[in-house]
């Protein structure tokens, strides 16, 4: 029994010092990172709305609204669309997939926002082109951190 105590004590050190160790916010290398391994090739601009504010009085719970113009049938559709924050700990903040069944590609999400940063969203089609568009929003009082 003590050795289980002792083991369990060593594995939460350990991820706590492996926590502390990584870099508190996010950078926007590491959110195109992300963002490329998810889809490949190069994203260009149009067919993609982000809809959010300039300025997000709290950060804990910022609304936004995605949507891509498409047709969204059998032969042209929108297959996913991928969000990242390029301040927060974590880059990722949410991936949707779609059919041509969804009738729209549109989501409506709140994020929290660590600090002022930027919302990257691409788009890609079912023909693997991808489209993108972001979107800087200063937050005032944070979100993940403080």
């Amino acid at each position: 029994m003590t050795s289980m105590t002792l083991t369990r004590r060593t594995a939460l050190a350990a991820i706590a010092s492996a926590l502390v160790a990584r870099n508190a916010f996010a950078t926007p290398d590491q959110a195109r990172e992300w963002l490329a391994a998810q889809a490949k090739g190069t994203p260009k601009e149009g067919k993609v709305t982000l809809k959010a504010p300039e300025i997000a009085e709290n950060g804990n719970a910022v609304p936004i609204t995605v949507s891509v113009e498409s047709e969204m049938s059998e032969t042209s559709f929108v297959k996913a669309i991928y969000i990242a924050a390029d301040g927060n700990p974590n880059p990722p903040v949410a991936t949707y997939e779609f059919t041509p069944l969804a009738g729209k590609a549109e989501v409506q999400l709140r994020v929290r926002l660590a600090q002022t940063e930027k919302l990257i969203v691409v788009a890609e089609m079912n023909d693997g082109v991808l489209y993108t568009v972001s979107r800087e929003i200063k937050v005032t009082i944070g979100g993940c951190g403080g």
